[in-house]
This record gives C-alpha cells, structure tokens and sequence, in this order.
C-alpha cells in the first residue's frame, strides 16, 4: 500500500496527573468519528471534586468544528464543577483553527504544557 493512500490518523489519548492536575495528551486527528476517547477522557475528568485539566494537544494534526465542540463541553462541565480547563501546545493548523472560531478567548491556551501547568 501507498503511503499516501493511508487513512486518517486514529487518535490516541492518555491521561496522567501531575501535581493534582489531570493531563489529556492527545495524538492523531479531532473529528467527529475519531472523537469518543476525548470525550470520554474529559467526562472522566469532570467527575472528579474541583477537576483541574490540560489538554496536551502538541501531537493533534487536524482539528475540526467536532473537537471544537468537545473542547467547549468541556470547559462547561469542568467550570461547573468549580474546575478549570487549559489548552497546551499546537500545530500552526490547530491553532489557527481555534482563534479562527474564538476557542483561545473562551479557553486559556498555552504555548507548552508547562506553561499551562504553572498557570
């Protein structure tokens, strides 16, 4: 097989705490048939007393309105639970997608997961 003919890249996501702050890493393409694992991660991270999330996103190679979406869910449900999410890391694409759509004015977002973890 081609190379290039190969399909979307699946997505991976992993979850760690550091320092009592939960770590999405995520790799591979956000959309709507790849989504399930993030939500999941991030459900599972909302359930937690004062849940604190970094989604570390430096590994997504494409974003579309669907990971918008579960970015955004997220953020509601981890502010209602007296919580907080940040963003961290990016490709060029990915974050041009988010300012295109406003997510970096709703969702702190941070150049590295460092940063966003010393915020």
């Amino acid at each position: 097989m081609d190379d290039n003919a190969r399909g979307p890249e699946l997505l991976k996501v992993a979850s760690t705490a550091i320092d009592g702050i939960t770590v999405v890493t995520v790799t591979g393409e956000i959309d709507h048939t790849s989504a399930g694992p993030l939500i999941s991660a991030l459900e599972v991270s909302a359930a937690a007393d004062r849940p604190r999330v970094v989604v570390d996103m430096r590994h997504v190679t494409f974003m579309d309105s669907s990971g918008i979406n579960v970015l955004l869910t997220a953020h509601h449900a981890l502010t209602q639970a007296d919580g907080w999410l940040r963003l961290a890391g990016f490709t060029d694409s990915v974050l041009r997608t988010l300012q295109i759509v406003g997510v970096d004015t709703v969702i702190p977002c941070h150049t590295s997961l460092h940063e966003a973890l010393g915020a």
